[in-house]
């Protein structure tokens, strides 16, 4: 007897073949069942309206006294005795019986209106006539908008929602108006979001070939993502989640009992980095520690981090002693010497790589975990550097930040918009992932991240919440998860006990915190009030 042959492993080819036939088929299905329903309707139609008129009968028996069923059944029976005698009676109540099952048993569902109802009339007019100055001229022989014209021309789709405020809307606009230009842009943006209600999100879709422009209503990003092990690999790290038609990645996230899939920004690192180093940017209170923070507990799972704190505050006191955490230098001297130290290790680990390839070898394996460079408020150390005419620590992340990349080696400054003038040109040139964090102007976060957000902010913003662009990216919604400090009095036991869970095993004994310097304390004393 010959053997049957052991079924092959389903390649990626292959997967995706038999998956396109069984969409196929669920769409075949689909239309042949549309098909038999509509060549079947009539016969459904009769069914149900038969089943209807029995029902009524069943329920007009119930209802009849005892004493008077008698006199009702012999009526019935001398009904049917006629319709018997009389020529093609039993046709005719036939005929009678099916149309009347054909009444019965119609869709009697209310139909949707046609059109916009006249509130919904009157705010597409409204709208029309506040675009009339910005997408009309005199020169024109025949303009699409004028005052006083009809507005069916203008909007090819409209959505309400059920507060009857616009939901989508696809807006036509001539060809001479100038859609190329940001300020021309923004001048509508703005109408738009006055005029379709405020307090909420719009992101614009601007079609210039096809002189179209699409408004849609965002829903708000989820604020209560806790932080928790992301399903990522080594070298991608999660900056925060944004807007499901913006990537084409979901994570599994935990929420208590629940799990949702939610999609994330990833941050992705390492040698094949096209952005190997971030900045983030924000006001005070706006979540830019919290998302160094994030960062740090992830890039404890794969390599080792380094972290100055300018501020001063204790953000990252959880971090002190945890395997992996290099040090937490807060004081201007442990600063300067742990991003000597970094410059040091960067140069070191070139000159091994470089060494392994001249002789063929694979990288040592001291070259090969990631090391993290974090730095908080960076700015409040070149004040205190500047004042006692010392080095700025900012010029010795020249060589993290130029040869990082091959060295496995990343840095993360976070900084507040009061003191971007501050940052040095390295900083600004090599950090190409950028984030945009809190309450911040349209001019600002272009001015961070080199374009302008399609979408506008919300009336509140959490904190967290912001833009993100890695490189030459389109710029995504943003919300940071939430990583706030466990030792904070402020912080929900869910949250704390989240973080916890995250952090390292501590294995170095926590010494005593060292004083913190006049000057340094005179600094963030004057800066935070």
């Amino acid at each position: 007897m010959a053997r049957r042959p052991l079924p092959r492993i389903l390649s990626k080819d292959s997967a995706q073949i038999a998956r396109t036939q069984i969409a196929r088929s669920r769409e075949l299905a689909r239309t042949a069942a549309d098909s038999a329903t509509d060549v079947l309707h009539p016969l459904i139609t009769i069914s149900r309206g038969l089943r209807r008129l029995a029902s009524a009968g069943r329920r007009r028996w119930a209802e009849t006294p005892k004493d008077k069923r008698g006199p009702l059944l012999f009526l019935a029976a001398t009904v049917v005795l006629f319709v018997v005698m009389v020529p093609y009676g039993p046709l005719l109540a036939a005929i009678t019986l099916m149309a009347a099952a054909a009444w019965q048993g119609r869709d009697r569902t209310p139909q949707a209106p046609e059109g916009p109802d006249e509130s919904q009339a009157e705010r597409l007019q409204s709208l029309y006539e506040a675009l009339v100055p910005y997408f009309s001229t005199a020169e024109d022989p025949a303009p699409l908008y004028a005052h006083g014209g009809e507005w069916e021309k203008a909007f090819d789709t409209h959505e309400f929602d059920d507060g009857g405020r616009f939901g989508h809307l696809v807006i036509r606009y001539p060809a001479y108006f100038p859609d190329g230009e940001p300020a021309a842009r923004a001048r509508i943006e703005q109408l738009l979001t006055a005029k379709a209600g405020r307090g909420r999100e719009y992101h614009f879709e601007w079609d210039e070939e096809g002189n179209r422009l699409t408004v849609t209503v965002l829903a708000p990003l989820p604020t209560d993502i806790a932080a928790q092990r992301f399903v990522t690999a080594p070298g991608e790290t999660v900056l925060g989640f944004t807007d499901p038609s913006e990537v084409q990645r979901t994570l599994p996230l935990s929420y208590g009992e629940e799990q949702r899939d939610v999609p994330p920004v990833v941050w992705r690192t390492g040698i094949r980095s096209t952005e190997p180093h971030l900045l983030a940017m924000g006001h005070p209170g706006s979540g830019t520690s919290t998302l160094l923070r994030s960062i740090a507990l992830q890039a404890l799972q794969y390599g080792d981090v380094l972290i100055v704190d300018g501020g001063g505050t204790g953000e990252y006191a959880c971090l002190i002693g945890r395997d992996g955490v290099l040090a937490v230098e807060c004081a201007p001297a442990g600063a300067l010497a742990s991003l000597e130290w970094a410059a040091q290790e960067t140069e070191r680990r070139l000159i091994a790589i470089n060494r392994a390839r001249q002789a063929g070898d694979a990288p040592p394996e001291d070259t090969r975990r990631p090391l993290w460079i974090l730095l908080d408020r960076p700015s409040v150390f070149t004040h205190l550097m500047a004042a006692d005419g010392r080095k700025d620590p900012q010029a010795l992340l020249q060589m993290p930040l130029r040869h990082g990349r091959a060295a496995n080696v990343t840095v993360a400054v976070a900084e507040q918009f009061d003191s971007a003038d501050t940052l040095s040109e390295g900083v600004r040139q090599h950090t190409r992932a950028r984030v945009v964090l809190g309450p911040a102007a349209p001019e600002q976060v272009e001015a961070v991240l080199g374009m302008r957000a399609r979408t506008t902010a919300p009336a509140q913003v959490p904190p967290g919440r912001g833009y993100a662009r890695l490189g030459s990216g389109p710029v995504h919604r943003l919300q940071v998860p939430s990583t706030p400090d466990p030792y904070d009095d402020a912080t929900t036991d869910a949250d704390r006990q989240a973080v916890l869970e995250l952090l390292p095993p501590r294995t170095t004994p926590v010494e005593a915190a060292p004083e913190t310097e006049p000057l340094a304390a005179e600094a963030v004393a004057a800066e935070s009030s």
